[in-house]
């Protein structure tokens, strides 16, 4: 705003008698020296509120734009940080998902996963036997009265340097007894061998009989290869019997903390609905053909045991781990457990009698 105008006072023009030319120079010297001194000067008060009146002008202008930048920003810059808020959101809630994982599949497939114990020995005929050992698996349901599983478990002797021995030398291998606790059930059912991976420590046991263990849901075998970096749930029964015992309640505890790792304290934590797998949780570190490396611990007894995915699929089976290396667990792709399914649901097919062929 610009101050008030300066006044000024007008003069009548004066029309003097002729006078000497120095004289009249003297009068016009004088006459714009008066014109001057006539200027009044400016108000000080109404140069203060004008300036505090452009500062304030100033200022409001100054907030209007950064509250329109704020407010009203372009759309293009509105689009890319509703992308950033949606990725962020998607990103937490993959997360909540992978923490609730293991929980999950725990709650959704616990039925479908088995204890397995038995006994095993080698020896020479006609003589006590060389070698006899217990031993504790995992297997999970993959078909209508078919169990994945390991090798190992399935036929124990596999991979054991001091049976291959004896059998070197002439030695027979023979199961005693393989029987397979399913939570929720107060009694085992017999399970044996179906089908052997030529190569590789894979199998497929078959559950006799036709109770409610041959109705149980199958497990869902994922579809895309995994990668590293992956995370991973493994679940089964580490330390067998006695990582069971160590989680019951005090007083089953106390009672069977003693006991050895034996079929008579498998039947009484069945009788007691205590037959519950456990699941641990890592990261797939490395996949090397069929061969899945992860961080995800687990111990003897967790042999078979399902590993799964974040969408809670079976990417593989638990095989073995390396002793004093938290990041050495091994698994089995399930690319490899898949042609195994197909020829047991073949052999079962076809061992069946003529009229129930008919019946299928």
């Amino acid at each position: 705003m610009e101050g008030r105008p300066s006044r000024k006072i007008s003069l009548r023009k004066q029309f003097w008698p002729a006078l000497s030319l120095p004289e009249n120079g003297l009068r016009k010297q004088n006459f714009h020296m008066d014109e001057a001194n006539l200027q009044a000067p400016e108000d000080p008060v109404s140069t203060i509120w004008s300036q505090m009146l452009q500062a304030v002008i100033g200022i409001v202008l100054v907030v209007g734009t950064a509250f329109m930048l704020r407010y009203y920003r372009p759309p293009q810059e509105n689009s890319e940080l509703q992308q950033q808020v949606r990725q962020l959101t998607q990103q937490v809630d993959q997360l909540q998902q992978q923490q609730a994982m293991p929980a999950m599949v725990l709650n959704r497939y616990r039925n479908s996963i088995a204890y397995i114990f038995g006994i095993y020995h080698v020896g020479f005929s006609n003589q006590t036997p060389s070698l006899r050992a217990r031993i504790s698996g995992t297997g999970f349901v993959v078909a209508d009265g078919m169990l994945a599983t390991n090798r190992h478990v399935a036929e124990p002797w596999y991979g054991d340097t001091e049976a291959a021995a004896l059998i070197s030398q002439g030695a027979t291998p023979q199961l005693e007894e393989l029987l397979a606790f399913f939570p929720g059930s107060p009694v085992p059912v017999n399970v044996t061998p179906a089908v052997f991976a030529a190569k590789g420590d894979l199998a497929i046991l078959h559950v006799e009989g036709t109770g409610e263990a041959r109705k149980l849901t199958a497990l869902p075998l994922a579809g895309e290869r995994p990668s590293p970096g992956d995370i991973v749930a493994v679940v089964g029964y580490p330390m067998g019997v006695l990582g069971m015992v160590a989680k019951s309640p005090p007083a089953v505890y106390e009672r069977l903390a003693l006991r050895r790792d034996d079929i008579h304290a498998a039947n009484e934590l069945a009788a007691l609905s205590l037959i519950r797998p456990s699941a641990t949780y890592g990261h797939l570190g490395d996949v090397v053909g069929d061969k899945l490396i992860y961080d995800a611990p687990t111990a003897h007894g967790g042999s078979g045991g399902p590993v799964f995915n974040s969408h809670a699929e079976v990417i593989g089976i638990n095989a073995a781990y390396i002793d004093g290396f938290s990041g050495g667990t091994l698994g089995i792709s399930v690319d490899a457990l898949r042609p195994l399914i197909t020829a047991a649901k073949k052999k079962s097919f076809t061992s069946l009698p003529q009229d129930a062929h008919a019946a299928r």
